[in-house]
């Protein structure tokens, strides 16, 4: 199997080339090398998506059997790529987001809920971020889709729309917070009630259910989460503790005092927001197409590990805006916990 990856080098696009190469799989990646560091065994092509000269560069290094799409985000790039990409492979996997729904993040959702629309030839500034709505981000994601499936059709193309993804690599920085932030013990502010479900999946478990649709051949769209029922805020936290050796004190505060002291949904306070869609996808179609996900104790541990053992996190624009500063945790326990 000759599998063609564009990206390849940080998180996802790395834990598929990794998965691939154990599988014996003949792996070619494709990025402009400036992300990370190709994995051992790969053929590595430099290059800029965005640059035809070298797409047509690429080109001469087909066929594959599959190209998997983990980079692609404007709907006019997208679509470019996937015109030459075309005659040298068989099908097309492209990795999107639940963020293409019109409803996210305040409605359940499914494979079946309206999609954002946008032109599969839309430029970078197609879109609008809208407070609690959809954002610039879904539109382009939702656009990119179009263009794969305009160009391959529906039986030669899979769409992934993954929730939150953690697991080792993890360059936003979510889980990475709370891990150091237990570590160092004391008292934490936590969203209660610890039992609110949650329902990542693991970067791991993503990838390999990348490469089995390939291997299957299964087309069509996915939303790629763990199972409503698989954790909670509580047992992350727990996770968080245990592994770490932490000692800490959780300070578990409603939604509506949290928000009363003005705490950022899903930055300040990573994870956390209040909407009843956030963590209530239905992914029952990917699992029935074979997508397994581990105990989110395991996504802990291991996460951990890699922290440990590379020293930090991978480093991303947006991990500037994640957690609290130990100065504003220490306002907001004073304000929260005064009588």
């Amino acid at each position: 199997m000759r599998l063609l990856v564009l990206g390849g080098t940080m998180f996802l696009g790395r834990e598929v080339v990794v998965q691939a190469l154990e599988s014996g799989w003949e792996v070619t990646t494709f990025n402009r090398g400036r992300s990370g560091e190709d994995v051992s065994g790969v053929e590595a092509i430099r290059g800029d998506r965005l640059v035809d000269a070298d797409l047509a560069r690429l080109a001469e290094h087909g066929p594959w059997e599959a190209v998997v799409d983990a980079s692609g985000y404007i709907p006019r790039n997208t679509l470019s790529v996937a015109r030459v990409l075309e005659p040298l492979t068989s099908r097309y996997v492209f990795v999107s987001t639940v963020s293409v729904y019109a409803g996210w993040p305040v409605e359940p959702l499914s494979e079946d809920s309206p999609v954002l629309q946008a032109p599969v030839d839309a430029g970078p500034d197609f879109g609008e971020d809208v407070e609690d709505g959809p954002t610039r981000y879904g539109y382009q994601k939702a656009g990119s889709e179009a263009a794969v499936r305009e160009v391959f059709g529906g039986d030669r193309t899979t769409v992934l729309r993954p929730g939150v993804v953690l697991g080792p690599g993890e360059y936003v920085g979510r889980l990475p917070w709370w891990l150091r932030r237990v570590a160092a013990g004391g008292r934490i502010i936590a969203p209660a009630p610890p039992d609110r479900t949650i329902q990542p999946v693991d970067v791991r478990d993503l990838g390999a259910f990348a490469l089995s649709c390939i291997g299957s051949g299964t087309s069509g769209v996915f939303n790629v989460t763990a199972p409503t029922s698989r954790g909670t805020f509580g047992a992350l936290l727990s996770a968080c503790a245990e592994v770490t050796g932490g000692q800490p004190e959780f300070v578990w505060v409603p939604d509506g005092r949290l928000l009363e002291f003005g705490v950022r949904q899903w930055s300040e306070l990573p994870l956390w927001r209040t909407f009843e869609g956030v963590w209530r996808v239905d992914s029952s179609r990917a699992h029935g197409a074979g997508l397994t996900c581990r105990p989110l104790a395991e996504t802990v541990r291991d996460t951990w590990h890699w922290l440990v053992q590379t020293g930090r996190a991978q480093t991303h624009e947006r991990a500037t805006e994640i957690g609290f500063t130990p100065e504003r945790e220490q306002q907001l326990l004073a304000l929260i916990t005064c009588p």
